[in-house]
């Protein structure tokens, strides 16, 4: 196929306003700086629209070689991309929606004195993303895997002289990089046992094996460090606790990286390997069951925090434990479709939870908010929107999707009422904690005039100098934010009202069955079902129709039990907390688990390795050998010094500026 030539532009075109942006920005206006990021950004959208438009689903997957890139004996691993039906869906939620967002940081970040670096960093990681779902082999998908746990890294700590802001871009730097162990464990494998990476290769391989039905085999470990790699970066059991932590970056980072994007990048990779994943039983099990239990747990944390974007922190991990649900009972197309759908309507939520937060002037404690709806009407149009669709009210993009994943939890081969009922008891719990937000944010008084809590970063020069919260509306109304800030928030308000539509009559599902049932798609001749296999389709709709009014009846129960406590009697709710005494602080305090984590890994590892590098390196190398070398180490660090700045702007910008070198050699000898 030949129709579309120019597939590599759409990851080049961020990864060209990154690097302008980053080595220039800082003497160019903000007008220009806004202007680059937009464009390039905008072109790479425009350009996968114009894919999309062209793109025939009867046609084999599209493949674009850049570039060879690595020999080695029989192995071999080219710079190239593929374009099928699954990775179209993940280019057009990832340029649609990071596109909104660089609209969006216009608004939120123009005052802030790093704009051109947030600016930058945006446009990278919108590069890494798109290598990602791009890459037509593991190693590649590696790549950018590692590339948006970098930009995550620069992007949660923006705010880097904020030791809280520091510290939650190390860790979640350093829990990727356990999750990220795995994976690599599982592509060694890949490697030894079937000698390439490319995912064609692979799973032409895998397809004729038997399932491991008897125990866990090769297919098993490979499918389950698969898994831990996803759990790291999308936030699942056990290695959630980077996600919460991350709210500390600017809210348009929440929107895009921890809500939008990256985070569904575990979710792709297990899409993805669905060939592997069918082959191996067990390790679909641990998908479904670790994604069902992170869905609940989650869950239950939301219902005690006050922090607005804590909320929605950890709504994220439990939405993404639905999706590893799907995945875990093999019903891939149901969980692309709610990434697809929670990227509109989350991505919606920490907008208009970032467009409340300039509204008050930085405040985020939702106990001291209230009222807004009256000072902020299109920003409370547009999170109610959001509210219903993840809640799960039909006909909102939420429903259809959420609905699809709790009976496929049921009816599928590998489904379960237990993951079901889980499932359902999620959907109670999403609906009561969103609502919960929706009436302290929006009705009652409000509650800000003398608020003094800590407050998202984005006001000028001193807060990104000092790490000091933003100045709060101390004897000012809490105002509607500019419309540079309101325009993506009322076009992602239409693609959580309609974006699930798509999914009615399977139409979604359709189009990726390709992907995930090529068999379907093969010239077979259908033959009508007969009389018990028609009844027993008929029960089986029935069934399905009541399971979806159980799910609506959940998420109106969690409706009204908020209405009662925080908008009928708001003075039962501290009740109750106080009625329940331990366990509530336990849940308030997220069941005391980065505690427990920093007492049985944090600590023991950083004494362990102060004392070991004291002993060992400090006395027993140095000591031993550097001082004997000190002066030509001081000859050859004078000549290097000046590239160690210590700056990480500065850094950023030579990986940026290697990458665009990098690509523009393959594309060069891409042309030759």
């Amino acid at each position: 196929m030949t129709w579309n030539p120019y597939l590599w532009l759409i990851p080049v075109l961020p990864l060209a306003g990154a690097a302008i942006n980053g080595f220039f920005g800082r003497r160019a206006s903000k007008r220009a700086i806004s202007a680059v990021a937009l464009i390039f950004c905008g072109a790479a959208f425009a350009l996968a629209l114009w894919i999309a438009a062209t793109f025939s689903s009867a046609a084999a997957p599209y493949s674009f070689t850049l570039a060879h890139w690595i020999r080695s004996g029989t192995f071999s691993a080219d710079f190239n991309f593929y374009l099928d039906q699954l990775s179209l869906v993940m280019l057009l939620v990832v340029t649609g929606v990071g596109f909104l967002i660089h609209i969006y940081s216009v608004g939120y970040m123009w005052d802030d004195d790093g704009y051109y670096r947030f600016m930058a960093y945006l446009n990278l990681f919108m590069f890494f993303m798109l290598t990602l779902v791009l890459a037509k082999n593991y190693l590649l998908m590696f790549i950018g895997w590692e590339g948006v746990g970098l930009a995550s890294y620069l992007l949660i700590g923006f705010w880097f002289v904020k030791d809280s802001a520091a510290s939650a871009g190390k860790k979640a730097f350093i829990v990727n990089r356990i999750g990220d162990f795995g994976f690599l464990i599982a592509l060694f494998l890949i490697i030894k046992h079937f000698g390439s990476l490319d995912f064609t290769t692979v799973f032409q391989a895998v397809t004729p094996m038997a399932k491991e039905t008897s125990g866990a085999g090769l297919l098993t470990a490979i499918g389950i460090l698969l898994m831990v790699g996803a759990a790291g970066k999308s936030a699942q059991i056990p290695l959630y606790v980077w996600l919460p932590d991350a709210m500390e970056g600017p809210t348009p980072v929440s929107a895009l990286i921890h809500a939008a994007t990256m985070v569904t990048a575990g979710v792709y990779m297990v899409a993805r390997s669905h060939v592997i994943f069918e082959h191996a039983p067990m390790a679909l099990m641990v998908v479904a069951i670790i994604g069902t239990l992170t869905a609940l747990f989650a869950a239950t944390i939301g219902i005690a925090q006050t922090d607005i974007k804590k909320v929605l922190a950890y709504s994220t991990v439990s939405q993404l434990g639905y999706m590893f649900m799907a995945c875990g009972v093999a019903a891939f197309s149901a969980g692309i479709f709610h990434l697809m759908t929670h990227a509109f309507f989350k991505g919606l939520l920490f907008l208009a939870a970032g467009s409340v937060i300039h509204g008050v002037g930085g405040e985020q404690d939702m106990r001291k908010m209230g009222g807004l709806r009256v000072y902020m009407p299109w920003t409370f149009l547009t999170m109610s929107i959001a509210t219903f669709a993840i809640a799960g009210f039909p006909p909102l993009a939420g429903f259809f999707s959420k609905d699809e994943i709790l009976w496929r939890a049921y009816s599928s081969e590998y489904g379960s009422w237990v993951y079901w009922l889980l499932g359902v008891t999620t959907a109670f719990i999403t609906s009561f904690y969103m609502f919960r937000l929706w009436f302290m944010t929006f009705f009652g008084d409000y509650r800000g005039a003398e608020a003094h809590g800590q407050g998202d970063l984005r006001h000028g020069a001193h807060s990104a100098r000092t790490g000091v919260s933003a100045p709060h509306n101390h004897g000012h109304e809490p105002h509607e934010s500019p419309w540079v800030m309101l325009g993506p928030l009322a076009i992602l308000a239409v693609l959580s009202f309609v974006g699930g539509w798509i999914g009615i009559h399977h139409h979604f599902e359709n189009f990726l069955s390709p992907v995930f049932q090529p068999q379907a798609v093969v010239g077979t001749k259908l033959i009508a079902p007969n009389a018990e296999e028609f009844a027993q389709i008929v029960r089986m709709e029935r069934l399905e129709l009541l399971f979806t009014a159980i799910s609506v009846a959940a998420g109106l129960l969690g409706l009204y039990l908020a209405y009662l406590l925080y908008y009928r009697l708001p003075q039962l709710p501290a009740r109750i907390a106080q009625g329940l005494g331990g366990l509530y602080r336990a849940v308030a305090n997220k069941y005391y688990v980065d505690e427990l984590y920093a007492l049985l890994f944090v600590k023991p590892v950083v004494d362990g390795s102060t004392e070991i590098l004291w002993h060992g390196v400090d006395q027993g190398v140095i000591d031993a050998t550097v001082n004997n070398s000190a002066d030509s180490a001081r000859h050859v660090s004078d000549n290097l010094r000046h590239m160690q700045s210590g700056n990480l702007r500065s850094y950023a910008g030579w990986i940026a500026a290697g990458g665009a070198l990098v690509i523009a050699y393959m594309v060069w000898m891409g042309v030759r």
